[in-house]
């Protein structure tokens, strides 16, 4: 039983669940627009939050803190050295998820999620 177990499990082995939100959260940072499904979209949206929150101050923990979430040194960047002070003064909400219709292979609502 699932009594009590946050997140979602999305259909995969924690290991490979892992890397499709560390990826997806920082295809999101850097492209600032993705389209994925409601799931996915819904599952990573905490993690962007939290690594922006993260990013508003940039002391080399917060740097150190990031290094461990994301794979590539770019996320992290343009996170401490564009997004930290673009979201300085806004106290959290820095994602929004739009609906934009089912896919058509497998008809899967997309959505795109993007930072506002």
């Amino acid at each position: 039983m699932r009594h009590r177990k946050k997140g979602k499990i999305l259909g995969r082995p924690k290991a490979s669940r892992e890397a499709l939100l560390r990826n997806l959260a920082a295809s999101i940072v850097l492209h600032e627009k993705v389209q994925t499904t409601v799931a996915k979209a819904k599952a990573v949206k905490p993690f962007v939050e939290r690594a922006i929150t993260t990013g508003k101050t940039p002391t080399l923990a917060s740097r150190r803190k990031l290094m461990k979430f994301f794979y590539t040194a770019h996320a992290v960047e343009k996170i401490l050295d564009v997004l930290g002070p673009r979201y300085a003064n806004r106290p959290g909400g820095y994602t929004r998820i739009v609906k934009i219709g089912p896919r058509k292979n497998d008809g899967a609502d997309m959505v795109q999620i993007e930072l506002v």
